[in-house]
């Protein structure tokens, strides 16, 4: 647990130390507000809830998410500092874990700074902050699937761009899995457990039913599976290319 503490307050300071950090919170702050109010229609609807502020976090996270995680590997594959730090008296899973923390972490404060929609929305009116909470939790955990799914295809490649558009194309994935335009291409010829499979990958699904205020536990350990998923295959991935 120390190593691994370590290496996430290296990553962390290490966003910090050059304006990546800086630009992606503003430009996360400046599209939740844009998404919220314009696209939202926060005010006009004249309800005290905080659903036109989540329910653009899926697609925020699509792009956002994947240009925070295709560094996380690349870059150090393509300068060949991924050497140097499996040197150090830490092990391969210690140092995926501790950089995959680090960049959830930094994800979590540019979150934790939208937390003035949330005093405006119990200025405005009585709102239900219990399902507010449930609602943060679930996006948090939602831009973890995110970003692990981001490290993996990091490992992948020493390429950030390539990191980027296999992220996105992945989470893209995950995203659509649930919505008729992507069961109906198995509806008539795949038996209904592959269909009721494909649908339960789904962030849509999973999310939007925490973002209700019902935090289950199968949502709960979806996001854990998905985490603890692609956090195994970078580890595979970054130990059968060492070679490289």
């Amino acid at each position: 647990m120390n190593a691994i503490l370590t290496v996430m307050r290296r990553e962390l300071a290490g966003y910090f130390a050059t304006p990546v950090a800086y630009v992606f919170i503003v430009i996360f702050l400046v599209m939740c507000g844009v998404f919220t109010f314009y696209l939202g229609n926060f005010y006009d609807r004249g309800v005290a809830d905080l659903n036109p502020f989540f329910q653009f976090h899926p697609w925020l996270y699509l792009f956002l998410v994947p240009a925070i995680s295709m560094r996380l590997w690349a870059e150090e594959r393509k300068s060949g500092t991924v050497e140097l730090l499996l040197t150090l008296p830490i092990t391969l899973a210690q140092a995926v874990i501790g950089k995959f923390l680090a960049a959830w972490l930094f994800i979590g404060i540019a979150l934790a700074l939208t937390f003035p929609i949330w005093i405006t929305v119990n200025y405005l009116g009585d709102p239900d902050n219990g399902a507010i909470l449930a609602a943060y939790v679930g996006s948090f955990l939602m831009a973890g699937g995110y970003l692990a799914i981001g490290s993996g295809m990091s490992s992948l490649t020493r390429n950030q761009v390539v990191a980027f558009i296999l992220s996105v194309v992945v989470c893209f994935a995950f995203l659509l899995s649930g919505l008729p335009m992507v069961t109906d291409l198995f509806s008539g010829w795949a038996p209904q457990a592959l269909l009721d499979a494909i649908a339960s990958l789904s962030f849509l699904a999973h999310f939007s039913d925490i973002a209700k205020g019902v935090i289950d536990l199968r949502d709960l350990v979806y996001f854990a599976l998905v985490i603890a998923f692609w956090l195994a295959a970078s580890m595979i991935i970054l130990e059968l290319k060492k070679a490289d």
